[in-house]
């Protein structure tokens, strides 16, 4: 945005992107979900192309269906078993006939300098799709990583 000086004329107002380091994210009433790693928000709509007979210069192109990508977290290995459970009650509730536990789940980026919530995204009526444990390695001291993947019904910004 361009601010008016005393002559008259506008000069630019530097402003810079937002980091991506420092993130929460919460999932319905679960309080351990620390996470190191955020993937999947997007959003992206197929392209239809039509051939109209007699016009060659170009195909028309028309919006069709909106997919929604799944989210994928990624945190060390915790104590807590509470994501895990959560997926396996989806797999029993499936298996039961019974209605998934769905739950909202919130991304919330904090600016690096004043430690103010930036933006917040809400997936509406997630649940678990896949799991992955930690792999191990002989002879590494790397971190355990858990994997949870979730599908959901839209993104709410705000």
């Amino acid at each position: 945005m361009a601010q008016p000086t005393s002559g008259g004329t506008k000069t630019a107002q530097r402003v810079d992107p937002f980091a991506t380091c420092k993130f929460h994210i919460e999932i319905g009433e679960i309080k351990e979900a620390a996470f190191s790693e955020c993937s999947g928000l997007e959003i992206a709509t197929d392209v239809f192309e039509y051939q109209e007979g007699g016009l060659n210069e170009y195909a028309h192109k028309l919006p069709g269906r909106t997919r929604l990508s799944n989210v994928t977290l990624k945190r060390g290995f915790a104590t807590s078993n509470e994501l895990y459970n959560w997926y396996l009650e989806m797999e029993q509730d499936l298996l039961t006939g019974k209605s998934i536990t769905r739950k909202q789940v919130t991304i919330t980026l904090y600016s690096t300098a004043k430690q103010e919530e930036s933006v917040r995204w809400t997936l509406n009526d997630a649940f678990p799709v896949k799991w992955v444990g930690p792999a191990f390695k002989a002879g590494e001291a790397a971190t355990a990583i858990e994997t949870l993947e979730f599908a959901h019904h839209g993104i709410t910004l705000g």
